[in-house]
């Protein structure tokens, strides 16, 4: 029988969860499954893959389908640092104006910066005012939380955008409260949870979507100077896709 080769064990806990969790580096066989989703386009099947590569690796006892969409891409960036390396090496284009030709045209550095990322160094971006708590009225707010991976793709298999903002507000409520109760979204049938949500005026629905326009975000801000035409660039990281070049 072959020697089998031991894979090192990493701790990581997950910014939304706090679940403290273990996990091993991700093997060829892993390697492939990622492979096979990076020349993909659809975006379901390479967030299908990423979860069945995060169930492959993780050596904790916990849900993948009940973690939010953040924590399976704060997971995921951990894994692939520590699967293939911590740096990722980009390249990105100078689009600075330098400069106008005899037809009055811009010229464009266009001069192509590499940008090492390091992985490990990305944390997640919470706003200052952030809260899961929103008051609609002095005596009427709603507890909210971050979407879950399969709450997202539940919602973007709708067509309808107008379907889809109602139905990941809905998936999104914990529980509705006033004075005297809370009113908890899984034992409220759906309809009541729309009828709800309908019959709000429209400060009141601004003040929900607030909520999802704060979400806290893998973010990362890189700073750079083009080494042909000295501008420095300030470059916004954000979302899983930008990190794993």
């Amino acid at each position: 029988m072959l020697p089998k080769i031991a894979a090192p064990v990493y701790d990581l806990t997950l910014p939304i969860s706090k679940q403290n969790i273990k996990f091993r580096p991700y093997l060829v066989r892993e390697q492939k499954i990622l492979m096979i989703a990076a020349q993909s386009d659809e975006n379901v099947f390479i967030k299908d893959n990423i979860k069945q590569i995060i169930k492959n690796c993780c050596l904790s006892d916990i849900n993948i389908d009940d973690l939010s969409s953040l924590d399976i891409e704060y997971f995921f960036l951990n894994l692939r640092a520590r699967s293939i390396g911590e740096i990722v090496e980009a390249k990105y284009r100078c689009e600075n104006k330098v400069g106008v030709d005899e037809d009055g045209d811009d010229i464009v550095c266009r001069n192509l910066m590499p940008v090492n990322i390091d992985l490990l160094s990305i944390n997640v971006k919470f706003n200052d005012d952030f809260t899961d708590i929103v008051q609609l009225t002095d005596k009427v707010g709603i507890k909210l939380k971050y979407p879950n991976f399969s709450v997202l793709e539940k919602v973007n298999s709708e067509k309808n955008v107008v379907d889809k903002t109602l139905n990941a507000i809905i998936e999104c409520i914990d529980y509705i409260f006033d004075e005297d109760n809370f009113y908890y979204a899984k034992e409220t049938p759906k309809k009541e949870l729309i009828d709800f949500i309908e019959s709000l005026n429209v400060d009141q629905f601004k003040k929900i979507e607030e909520f999802f326009n704060n979400l806290p975000k893998l973010r990362e801000e890189v700073n750079i100077t083009c080494d042909k035409c000295g501008f420095e660039h300030k470059i916004v990281l954000e979302g899983i896709e930008n990190f794993l070049a």
